[in-house]
C-alpha cells in the first residue's frame, strides 16, 4: 500500500472511531512505525510500504483504537523541549505542567525568561546560589531534569513512591546527561528528608478527586497509573500530607510549588492559609494551574 493511501486509511479508521486529532494520531504512528519524521511523510507520498511496516502500522493503529495513549505505543513525550521515555508506569508529562517548570525558573533565576515571561512571583535567590530543588512524585522525571537543564548549578533531588517510575525517571536523566545532578530517592513524599534542607519544593501530585473520575478521559482512567491521577475522594488528600512535610523540611523563606486544578484551588488556598505570599497561577486555559507559597 502507497503511504498516502495508508495514512488516509487510518485516519478514516480514527475518525470513524472518534479517537481525538484523528490525523495527528494517524501521523505521529506512521512516523514511529517508519523512523521518520513529519517532512518526511509528506515529501514521500508515493512511497510504497512494505508488509512487514503495514503490519506494525496496523499494531499500532488497532493500539490506539483500544484506547492505549500514542505516547505509550511510541513510548516517547516531549516536555520543555526534550524526549523522554514514557511507559504506562509513568504519567504522561503534559504541557500545562512546563507552568510549574516557568515558576519555578522566575523565583530561583530572577534572571531566566523562562516560558512566557515567567510567573510574577518574587524572587527569593540569585542565579549563582546553590539552591536544592525537591521534586516529589516525579515519575518520568520530566520537571528534575527540566530544571536541571536550566539550573545547572542547582541540586536537585527527585522522589516517588514507585520504583518502576524512579527507574524510568533514571533512564531519562541518563538519555539527556544530567544524572549526576539528580538525586532520586524511592519514598513517599517527603519521608527520610532532615528539617529545613530544601530551598524549593515542586510536586505535580494527584489531584483528581474520585468523585471527578467520570470526567476524566477514559484513556486516562484506563492505561495511565491511577495513583498518579487520583488523591482520593477530593482530590486534595495527597496535598494536604504534602503541605506539613513541605513546612518542615523547607528552610525559613522556601518556597512550595504545585500544579493544581480549578476543582480544589479553594481547598489548597485555605490549607495553605498560614504560609506566606500565597500565589494560585491560572495557565493559558485560564484554570487554576500553580499554586505557590513561601515558607514563613
Amino acid at each position: 500500500m502507497l503511504l498516502k493511501d495508508s495514512l488516509a486509511s487510518a485516519i478514516a479508521r480514527l475518525t470513524a472511531n472518534h479517537v481525538p486529532s484523528p490525523r495527528m494520531n494517524a501521523e505521529l504512528l506512521l512516523m514511529f512505525t517508519l523512523s521518520v519524521d513529519r517532512a518526511y511523510l509528506y515529501a514521500h507520498p508515493e512511497r510504497e510500504l512494505a508488509a512487514e511496516e503495514q503490519s506494525r502500522y496496523d499494531q499500532s493503529l488497532a493500539q490506539r483504537l483500544q484506547g492505549v495513549p500514542a505516547q505509550y505505543i511510541t513510548g516517547h513525550q516531549e516536555f520543555w523541549g526534550l524526549d523522554f521515555i514514557v511507559t504506562p508506569a509513568v504519567l504522561i508529562p503534559r504541557p500545562e505542567t512546563e507552568h510549574l517548570v516557568e515558576t519555578a525558573l522566575t523565583l530561583l533565576d530572577p534572571c531566566h525568561p523562562g516560558r512566557g515571561g515567567g510567573s510574577g512571583v518574587a524572587d527569593f535567590r540569585g542565579p549563582q546560589s546553590r539552591v536544592r530543588i525537591a521534586d516529589v512524585g516525579t515519575g518520568s522525571g520530566c520537571i528534575a531534569i527540566a530544571l536541571a537543564k536550566e539550573l545547572p548549578q542547582a541540586e536537585i533531588h527527585a522522589t516517588d513512591v514507585s520504583p518502576d517510575a524512579l527507574e524510568i525517571a533514571e533512564a531519562n536523566a541518563a538519555r539527556h546527561q544530567l544524572e549526576a545532578h539528580i538525586q532520586f530517592h524511592d519514598t513517599d513524599l517527603l519521608a527520610g528528608f532532615a528539617p529545613n534542607c530544601f530551598d524549593t519544593i515542586i510536586s505535580n501530585p494527584p489531584y483528581v478527586g474520585e468523585s471527578e473520575a467520570d470526567e476524566v478521559q477514559l484513556e486516562v482512567r484506563k492505561f495511565e497509573p491511577r495513583n498518579a491521577v487520583f488523591a482520593g475522594p477530593t482530590g486534595l488528600e495527597v496535598i494536604a500530607r504534602l503541605i506539613p512535610q513541605a513546612r518542615e523540611v523547607l528552610q525559613p523563606g522556601g518556597w512550595l510549588l504545585m500544579e493544581i486544578s480549578g476543582t480544589i484551588a479553594d481547598g489548597v488556598r485555605s490549607l495553605l492559609q498560614e504560609w506566606n505570599a500565597v500565589k494560585i497561577t491560572q495557565d493559558l486555559q485560564n484554570i487554576p494551574r500553580v499554586a505557590a507559597a513561601q515558607k514563613p
